[in-house]
């Protein structure tokens, strides 16, 4: 009996000191890393918004796609309603936009051209040290960067925007 006793009462001070511990550590030390899956289970996925296959779709089509929310995504194909940049000397890009807010970001040399799909869009680009952002109107095209530009300097697109 005292046995069973001295082990319940070591087992509610181990719990105290622990909860007290979870408590008071700054919110940096705490392990909140989830518990290794079993064997034979799948492990966890981690969302980190990194763009699917990009490296294989830089090497194959020479766009880098970074980052994104899923709502903006490089279609295989062009035609109406899909959201078209041009740069020189690359074929056309199309991005199929959905959903109410699209983010994608990107690395996409001497882009001159967008045309505009049926959401608000906004684009940015570098050129040297400068950044510029450009509102591209629904549904039509306008003249960015290099193509916007007096000077005809290599403008980068570096990211995408959209909303409804």
């Amino acid at each position: 009996m005292r046995l069973i006793r001295r082990a319940l009462i070591t087992g509610i001070v181990a719990a105290v000191v622990a909860a007290a511990y979870a408590v008071a550590a700054p919110a940096g030390e705490q392990d909140v890393s989830p518990a290794p899956a079993a064997a034979g289970d799948p492990g966890y996925a981690v969302e980190n918004f990194a763009y699917p296959d990009a490296d294989r779709i830089q090497q194959e089509r020479g766009i880098l796609l970074k980052r994104g929310n899923g709502h903006i995504v490089l279609s295989a194909e062009c035609g109406d309603g899909l959201l078209r940049v041009w740069a020189r000397g690359k074929p056309e890009f199309c991005f199929e936009v959905t959903g109410d807010a699209g983010y994608l970001s990107l690395d996409l040399p001497a882009v001159y051209t967008v045309r505009g799909v049926d959401y608000d869009t906004t684009i940015t680009m570098t050129v040297d040290e400068e950044t510029k952002t450009y509102d591209i109107p629904r549904n039509q095209w306008e003249a960015v960067g290099e193509g916007a530009d007096p000077e005809r300097r290599d403008h980068t697109l570096v990211e995408i925007r959209t909303s409804k």
